[in-house]
């Protein structure tokens, strides 16, 4: 398995999990217990997703896309690629 995410926080890796896995890429997330540390660790940054060695291409392309606002809501309540 490889790391292919390292989320802010839970609701950002949640979002993405989703993400992958509506284009079948099979997810795990983890780290979110380590919210209970804040103040030993950094507040941010422990949420990580993990797919198979063989879905991390795949991944990764979709995370770039998202992280480059592919998937963005308009505001006129439409997805960016259905507003073409």
């Amino acid at each position: 398995m490889q790391c292919v995410f390292q989320a802010d926080n839970v609701v950002e890796s949640e979002l993405v999990k989703g993400l992958l896995e509506a284009h079948d890429i099979a997810c795990h997330s983890g780290g979110f217990y380590l919210q209970g540390a804040v103040g030993d660790l950094a507040a941010s940054g422990f949420a990580k997703l993990w797919v198979a060695d063989e879905d991390a291409g795949k991944a990764l392309a979709l995370i770039e896309d998202y992280e480059r606002g592919e998937f963005k809501i308009s505001d006129d309540g439409m997805a960016s690629d259905d507003a073409d």
